[in-house]
């Protein structure tokens, strides 16, 4: 098996030169493929998984309780909130801080990311590490695979946001973030919503989304 930490960097280098793309820096102000979302801030949003990874290298290690990467999405209240609420404003405003230099500036500062990640991650000793406002903390591993299913997700919410492939993944990565979504899904829905979802076209719901 494929450890979690090259599967990411994978990731995250695919979404580097999906943000290097000429497509983005055409599109830069126009509306991404996510509602109440601009382009450049969905870049800045996408970017901003990797530097996540490169903070949490860089900073001290978490004093906070661990939890599993599963007890972290059942505590996610962002999932499944209203667009308007102050999460959500909150995600919108840093990705356009982050894109505020520009498509170059924000592609350089990924790229440049992911290869000092290239030389830090693979050989990272294990520890606690925790974003700003968690009242709690996951193992680096954890958080990697977090922002795993972040750069999935994503590079392809923009890749569509500007007409072009979403950037290939081994299966090994869809993978682990499709086991993430179907244990969100099965939260917010229920498994009989689910299983029907995915097995019987006839009688599925409307909406099996895990996000």
């Amino acid at each position: 098996m494929t450890d979690i930490r090259d599967l990411f960097l994978t990731a995250a280098d695919g979404a580097a030169g999906l943000l290097a793309g000429p497509e983005v820096a055409d599109a830069w102000d126009e509306p991404s493929a996510l509602d109440r979302l601009s382009v450049r801030g969905l870049a800045g949003h996408l970017a901003g998984q990797i530097l996540f990874v490169s903070q949490a290298l860089d900073g001290p290690e978490a004093a906070e309780e661990t939890i599993g990467i599963h007890a972290y999405y059942a505590r996610a209240a962002w999932i499944g909130s209203d667009l308007d609420d102050e999460f959500n404003q909150g995600i919108r405003a840093k990705g356009e801080k982050d894109a505020a230099d520009g498509p170059r500036a924000l592609a350089e500062r990924a790229a440049t990311a992911v290869a000092a990640l290239r030389v830090a991650l693979p050989d990272a000793p294990s520890r606690r590490v925790r974003r700003a406002g968690w009242p709690f903390s996951l193992t680096l591993d954890d958080f990697v695979t977090s922002r795993l299913l972040e750069i999935t997700v994503h590079s392809d919410d923009l890749a569509c946001s500007v007409g072009v492939p979403t950037p290939e993944l081994p299966a090994e990565a869809v993978e682990t973030v499709v086991d993430l979504l179907s244990r969100i899904a099965i939260r917010r829905h229920g498994a009989v919503e689910v299983l029907r979802g995915l097995s019987r076209a006839e009688r599925a719901p409307a909406s099996i989304s895990a996000l």
